[in-house]
């Protein structure tokens, strides 16, 4: 008996993806159904079938899993960004344990020593940033997030992730917007004022920054919102616009203008005080990043004798909170703004053994490299696309003792440590750290050190020197991002649907790549989860 569209099946769940939708199957073919639970017998609502999968959604929960939770959020389906509200939080924190695991077999093709999750103590309340999108939808005016690919906003005046506080200063940015008339922004025609409420807070200092996001250079009856908000909350320090005038997804501008209060906040991370501005990056999960730098220093292993090497360094916060232990840090960063950050971290708490670099991180390993540089351990923090292939070769190069890398996408780094167990430094010792908790989000830190590879622990045997490099210069083969989506999603895609989708994404796919020699042919176009899969893919390879 094969399924179709609308019906009603019973099925069991038996496992759950890193995004938190449920998979059961049903006469072997996967089924995908958001807001399941392993365990969770169902009744299950076909709303998509394809040759050997199908998406549901769930009709009736007939016995629920041991797992399974009340989700306290009103709106937790319609925004999207809480993938694991429906489950126990032990089960949330071991389905993304096995996922890291499950990442560098598939991917990395190594197997390192996996320490225990470190989980979250709270799941609620644990962020300090919050960027809310504003608009004015069926004439009214909402405040809150983006729902899952789109661009309407679902109102949610307060969050369950963020300090009770931000709720209350939303209500006044609602009460001031309605009072002024201040025109709200549309992302269709690009016109209106108030793009986004920005709002950060200094977990243990309780300082508190305010920021309007806006499509011009000044707000109506500025004096009036400082007094609303000052008035509301004696623990804003900070209140600050950001300019963001152009046409894009990026949600602040370069430009930011001080109203009152300082032009930053501070907070205690590791017993350090850091200064956190509007562009500044400061993990979201204060407590959570404290007891990542704990195992990353731990990992690092630092006797006061060696020099440390921290690259992608941001505000210096990592590498800053292990000088004491070291001899020389040096720390590497592109954003300009990122380093003075760092710099003035450095003398806000007397530390006098740091240098920091305003470059690319390659580039300057590179120089530092040719300068006889050689640091005993080396710190890497990058984005979520992970390292370039250069980047590994030169950090190789360098022959420190230990590397510890630190990664907020397990695809990505068990793919770079994958590499560098060809470059001669074995993943050791890995940690997941939930710093998202509810979210489909995790980070991990992994001890990668040099000798001989372990035949035991390394099933993989290339050499970037004669590998072909175009997967990773250009982000990856087409065979490279089919498999990369089937192991990941199930799902099976063409070179049309790749190519289609790169082209959405601005990327070159070469001159007429799979297009017909024939005029007005109408090609098959690519379905919106195979798509969504794809351009997974593409972060994944470090393509967007």
């Amino acid at each position: 008996m094969s399924i179709k569209k609308n019906d009603r099946v019973k099925l069991r769940i038996d496992s759950c993806s890193a995004n938190g939708s449920g998979v059961g199957r049903y006469e072997g073919m996967a089924i995908f159904v958001p807001a399941t639970a392993p365990g969770d017998e169902i009744t299950a609502h076909i709303l998509k079938v394809k040759k050997t999968y199908a998406f549901a959604k769930v009709e009736s929960v007939d016995k629920p899993s041991p797992d399974r939770i009340e989700p306290e959020c009103p709106v937790y389906l319609r925004c999207g960004g809480c993938a694991f509200s429906h489950m126990d939080y032990a089960a949330e924190a071991k389905i993304k344990a096995e996922h890291v695991a499950e990442c560098f077999r598939r991917i990395g093709g190594v197997e390192p020593e996996f320490e225990p999750i470190i989980a979250a103590e709270s799941d609620k309340r644990y962020r300090n940033k919050a960027q809310y999108p504003v608009a004015k939808q069926d004439g009214e005016l909402k405040i809150g997030f983006f729902s899952p690919h789109s661009h309407r906003v679902v109102h949610c005046p307060d969050c369950l992730l963020q300090p009770t506080e931000f709720a209350d200063i939303l209500g006044v940015f609602t009460d001031y917007i309605k009072q002024f008339n201040v025109p709200v922004y549309d992302e269709t025609t690009h016109k209106g004022l108030l793009r986004h409420i920005y709002l950060r807070k200094g977990e243990k200092s309780g300082e508190i920054m305010a920021c309007a996001v806006i499509n011009g250079r000044s707000l109506p009856a500025e004096d009036k919102l400082v007094q609303m908000l000052t008035s509301r909350n004696q623990n804003i320090k900070s209140i600050i616009v950001n300019s963001n005038t152009k046409d894009t997804n990026v949600i602040l501008g370069g430009e930011c203008r001080t109203l009152w209060g300082s032009d930053c906040i501070t907070d205690i991370l590791c017993s350090l005080r850091f200064r956190i501005s509007p562009l500044s990056f400061y993990q979201v999960n204060r407590t959570q990043a404290e007891r990542l730098y704990n195992k990353a220093a731990e990992y690092a292993s630092l006797t006061g004798n060696e020099t440390v090497l921290d690259l992608y360094c941001g505000a210096g916060t990592i590498g800053l909170s292990m000088a004491s232990k070291a001899k020389k840090l040096i720390g590497v960063e592109i954003v300009p703004e990122a380093i003075e950050d760092a710099k003035a971290n450095a003398r806000l708490n007397g530390i006098e053994n740091a240098e920091f670099i305003c470059g690319d991180a390659a580039a300057a390993a590179q120089i530092l490299r040719s300068k006889g540089v050689r640091p005993d351990v080396i710190v890497l923090d990058p984005p979520r696309k992970g390292c370039s292939p250069d980047m590994l070769e030169t950090a190789a190069a360098m022959q420190p003792e230990r590397i510890v890398y630190v990664s907020c996408d397990p695809a990505t780094l068990a793919r770079d440590c994958g590499a560098f167990a060809s470059l001669g430094y074995s993943a050791v010792k890995a940690t997941p750290v939930d710093m998202f908790p509810r979210t489909g989000h995790v980070e991990t830190v992994v001890l990668l050190s040099k000798g001989e590879i372990d035949s035991k622990k390394v099933r993989v045997d290339f050499s970037l020197e004669n590998m072909d490099m175009s997967g990773f210069q250009k982000g990856a083969t087409y065979p490279q991002i089919k498999e990369y989506v089937r192991e990941h999603s199930g799902l099976k895609v063409s070179s049309l649907y790749i190519s289609q989708v790169k082209r959405k994404c601005g990327l070159d796919v070469g001159q007429n790549y799979n297009l017909s020699k024939k005029e007005n042919v109408k090609q098959p176009q690519c379905p919106p989860e195979k798509e969504l899969a794809i351009r997974e893919a593409f972060n994944c390879f470090g393509m967007l």
